[in-house]
């Protein structure tokens, strides 16, 4: 019976997890759906004109699927970290796990900041 309650309450988290951002977008545009396509396909790319832009928006969307991974990977290496149980070597994969982690995250973040620096360099000019 245990074991049922915890599978229920691993399933409840889990839903949550994937319909409350359906919630907080529905309430956020007053509980209409906003479409602006209206029933058109639209460009998936957006609708930039200048090479900035385009730059801008996909770093974008590389950014939204990126730090939530980044999240994800740390939290993996935690879990490295507390499965070693004092194993050298698995605290070392540990570490090289949660370091290669960072890195990546520094390339996001500083792909990011130097895209900006570039976009607003060129705006300046032009």
């Amino acid at each position: 019976m245990k074991l049922m309650k915890e599978k229920w309450y691993v399933l409840f988290i889990s839903l949550s997890y994937f319909f409350l951002p359906v919630f907080v977008l529905l309430a956020d545009t007053g509980g209409t759906v906003v479409d602006p396509c209206k029933g058109k396909i639209c460009n998936p790319l957006g609708t930039e004109t200048t090479l900035p832009e385009f730059i801008q928006n996909m770093l974008e969307g590389v950014i939204k699927i990126g730090i939530p991974l980044i999240v994800l990977a740390v939290i993996y290496c935690g879990f490295l970290f507390v499965f070693a149980r004092g194993n050298p070597e698995e605290i070392g994969k540990a570490k090289d796990a949660l370091l290669y982690t960072l890195i990546g995250s520094a390339i996001l973040l500083g792909s990011w900041a130097i895209a900006e620096m570039i976009s607003a360099t060129i705006t300046s000019l032009g």
